[in-house]
């Protein structure tokens, strides 16, 4: 009779377990999931990665300073180009004078008028310095264009690492609420002797475990916040939309080459340092101008009552037509060593375009093989979701046959924890690799941002939180 008593205790102790088990797994996919990182927020509105995109192009101190730069070279060219059409320049002069000799003592009052037309006929030295600046503002506008895109890139990646940081929140708070579940039913069994000690302290030092990861998680939460919150000028408290089930991912369409080759054609990195080279060839030649001639016309007009050295005159008009022409010798030599100073600068921007080619090649290929690789592992996490998911429920049942521990189903649940972490940020790496590739390609634009917002819905949708 003793030994059917305890058997029967044993199995009702076993099914209560296994029915708490069973609970908790079911809570983590109907009610955890939509709760986590969202209960910290105060602000129950949302806001989406589109907004937030609109936000930081208006704010973002990096962009309106590139913007500000592009905008001055644009002006510098057109001053320099300035110096190249007529100067026109009026001049004028008002006297009282004494004149005083042996002959005459008298005061007269004395009136100039000048106007003078000067254009310059040949001046190679402010002909290449229009074309240096044309093509230094070419180059500060593919700067702001490659900070524009930088800026984009950052603030996609800086949204996925808070939406990663809320992922990891969300699993670890509902992890922990499960093990303190078992927690209290496995101190509740070793209480009538149902359950031994080495579970109990395990599944103790678990839940110890699993709150100071918690606190890790809720600061990293913090900090991620405060990363978007730098690039937008405010700060973030509402809710973050997060990736739908409805999202679908492929392969980019073209092969590695292609966008190796429209890379090279049209990244914004590579035009700013192109534009380098052409301003230091200008900057070269404007240098080696300083050993050409130089030949103005100037016209001028003058009515002047005044004569020479202030004297009384009538009044009278004179009209100037004159060609000038400046021819350089010797300037010291520093003609000469502004010449050898330019050519170094020449090479200097040229080294530094094939470095920048270099790098945008590399980038390139880099983005596209971790896009082919993201794709795959998106499958291979998802494939490994479902597995993990699948031992958790036959872990479930083994236990109810007395064949696997409590701590043995609870490492099961941990796996599965662990396999949906890795199928959330195999899904942020992905799109980061896509929208990589084409910030390097230089095809980069606004609708890339908008594509990605249109995977994204609210969080308490409970499709996009446990997909």
């Amino acid at each position: 009779m003793m030994v059917r008593f305890l058997s029967v205790a044993l199995l009702l102790a076993c099914s209560a377990l296994v029915n708490l088990v069973a609970a908790q797994a079911h809570s983590i996919q109907d009610s955890d999931a939509g709760r986590g990182a969202s209960q910290i927020l105060e602000d129950a509105t949302l806001v989406d990665l589109w907004q937030l995109f609109k936000e930081a192009e208006q704010e973002d101190p990096r962009v309106l300073a590139a913007l500000a730069r592009s905008e001055s070279g644009e002006w510098r060219e057109r001053e320099s180009f300035g110096q190249l059409l007529p100067q026109l320049s009026a001049n004028s002069a008002f006297n009282r004078s004494l004149q005083d000799n042996q002959f005459v003592r008298e005061r007269y009052s004395g009136e100039r008028y000048g106007l003078m037309l000067s254009q310059t006929l040949y001046d190679a030295e402010s002909w290449h310095n229009y074309r240096r600046y044309g093509e230094l503002a070419k180059q500060q506008k593919a700067e702001y264009e490659v900070v524009q895109e930088e800026a984009t890139i950052d603030l996609i990646e800086r949204y996925f690492i808070a939406l990663a940081a809320e992922d990891e929140l969300e699993l670890v708070s509902a992890e922990l609420r499960a093990t303190s579940r078992n927690l209290d039913r496995i101190n509740s069994l070793y209480g009538r002797q149902l359950a031994v000690i080495t579970d109990v302290l395990e599944i103790s030092a678990r839940v110890d475990a699993l709150k100071a990861v918690e606190i890790e998680a809720r600061n990293a939460v913090a900090v991620s916040r405060e990363g978007l919150s730098e690039l937008v000028g405010r700060q973030i408290t509402e809710r973050l939309k997060r990736i739908g089930s409805q999202a679908e991912f492929f392969l980019p369409e073209h092969k590695r080459e292609f966008w190796v080759a429209q890379a090279a054609d049209s990244s914004p990195v590579l035009k700013a340092r192109r534009s380098a080279v052409d301003a230091a060839q200008a900057a070269l030649r404007q240098a080696k101008g300083g050993h050409m001639p130089k030949l103005t016309l100037s016209l001028s007009g003058q009515r002047s009552d005044i004569g020479y050295e202030n004297s009384q005159s009538t009044l009278t008009d004179t009209y100037v037509a004159s060609l000038g022409v400046q021819v350089p010798l010797y300037s010291g030599g520093s003609t000469s060593a502004r010449v050898s100073s330019s050519y170094a600068d020449l090479m200097t921007a040229e080294h530094e375009l094939e470095q920048a080619r270099r790098q945008v090649v590399r980038e390139t290929r880099s983005a596209f093989y971790a896009a082919e690789a993201g794709i795959s592992k998106i499958s291979a996490s998802g494939n490994a979701l479902v597995s993990s998911r699948k031992a958790r429920e036959a872990a479930e049942r083994a236990f109810g046959f007395g064949v696997m521990n409590a701590v043995d189903v609870l490492n099961t649940i941990k796996e599965e924890y662990a396999s949906r972490r890795v199928f959330l940020q195999s899904k942020y790496d992905f799109i980061m690799s896509t929208l990589v590739l084409r910030r390097w390609s230089g095809t980069l634009v606004r609708d890339d941002v908008r594509k990605v917002n249109e995977w994204l819905v609210a969080p308490n949708d409970r499709d996009a939180a446990v997909n």
